[in-house]
């Protein structure tokens, strides 16, 4: 359904990449939601009175608050659409995360209410009546979950949204949460067991999970997370593939909301290269960055020496110095500067996260190596620095 409306509704539907398709899918996608959860909630609301479950009734206040959910994302994808202004100049973008968060919420507060009801019912059980009737509401809500599951998840993924991935998992937590439902109805029909509380416990604490990861994965881009691993590598491909670009390091990744990425890097380039020549090379590279990923870039260029033999080999030398103190580290902006006594070799030193060392450790060991480098010829003035990727 969503297909076929998308087909009817949303002018040039392939382009994800424009704000404006983006807006168009959530508006789409909540409408529809927002529908669906309605329904749901009405027939669950019938069959859980018709029944006396309190876990069908839960279920279906669970569906209510899906539909404000629904609300919610579609209000953050109205915001977030906004064009940049004086006080915003990089978008609203950032309003489709915590439109996310705000989801992640509600689903947190239905899981809490669901628990207290079934710690209720576990502690003052009563039998549950049984109804064909109720069944078929409960399995039709179970195929309907499903599918805003597959639409939502599917969607979501093609235009990047965080809040369209939490709404995706809400919609698959209360699929597993009515299934459950229905097998303590099916259970006390055919047993003397009243399980209904206990399984409404065991819904709550599955949305309860469902809420957490979902918040998590919204709070990540609201914090700062680095660009995904296949992202960074498009982009060192993109700007290596513009000669004489010989390396680049310090690549930063801002996002700014989805579809709206700034990136920053420092590009290496030969220092005995015509400047004007070498300038324009920049700016063809910052335009097909512009043009390709859709993003604002910057490129500061870093000249390096390339063509004296002796400091090319120190720069090796000093790399694979660099490498035997921690194999992820790699060096850059490295340059000879020669004295009466000694030679300084001023660089920076990039550490990864996670390792066995602090930057300061590795700051002493390089120094001590470097020092002990052709008997004592060399000294390193050397920052060890964290990666931005």
């Amino acid at each position: 359904m969503i297909e076929l409306l998308s087909h009817w509704l949303i002018r040039n539907r392939e382009n994800t990449g424009d704000p404006a398709v983006r807006l168009a899918y959530g508006r789409l996608c909540g409408l529809v939601g927002i529908g669906l959860n309605l329904l749901l909630f009405g027939g669950k609301l019938f069959a859980g009175t018709v029944s006396g479950s309190v876990a069908v009734t839960a279920d279906a206040f669970n569906n209510l608050s899906d539909a404000g959910s629904s609300v919610v994302t579609l209000l953050g994808f109205q915001l977030a659409g906004k064009k940049p202004d004086p006080q915003h100049p990089f978008g609203h973008g950032r309003i489709e995360y915590i439109s996310g968060l705000v989801v992640s919420g509600l689903i947190l507060l239905m899981g809490v209410e669901l628990g207290k009801s079934s710690v209720e019912k576990i502690l003052h059980p009563e039998a549950v009546d049984f109804s064909l009737l109720a069944v078929g509401i409960l399995v039709a809500s179970i195929a309907v979950k499903l599918y805003m599951y597959l639409y939502n998840r599917r969607i979501g993924r093609r235009i990047s949204s965080a809040a369209m991935e939490a709404t995706a998992t809400d919609s698959l937590s209360d699929a597993i949460a009515t299934t459950a439902v229905l097998a303590a109805m099916l259970v006390g029909r055919f047993t003397s067991l009243m399980i209904d509380g206990w399984v409404g416990l065991v819904v709550a604490c599955f949305i309860l999970f469902s809420g957490y990861q979902a918040a998590k994965e919204t709070l990540g881009p609201l914090l700062g997370q680095p660009p995904e691993q296949e992202l960074v590598e498009r982009i060192r491909q993109m700007v290596l593939s513009h000669p004489p670009i010989c390396g680049i390091h310090d690549l930063v990744v801002h996002d700014y909301g989805p579809g709206r990425m700034m990136v920053s890097l420092h590009a290496e380039v030969p220092a005995h290269g015509d400047i004007l020549e070498l300038h324009d090379v920049i700016d063809t590279a910052e335009m097909e960055l512009k043009r390709t990923l859709h993003c604002n870039a910057v490129i500061h260029m870093d000249p390096i020496i390339t063509d004296d033999a002796q400091i090319v080999q120190l720069r090796r030398r000093v790399a694979k110095l660099v490498r035997q103190v921690d194999s992820g580290m790699t060096i850059h902006d490295f340059r000879v500067v020669p004295g009466p006594s000694h030679t300084n070799l001023i660089f920076d030193a990039v550490l990864p996260f996670g390792e066995h060392i602090t930057e300061a450790e590795a700051a002493r060991q390089i120094r001590e190596r470097v020092r002990q480098m052709d008997g004592g010829e060399y000294y390193a003035v050397v920052t060890v620095e964290n990666p931005y990727v």
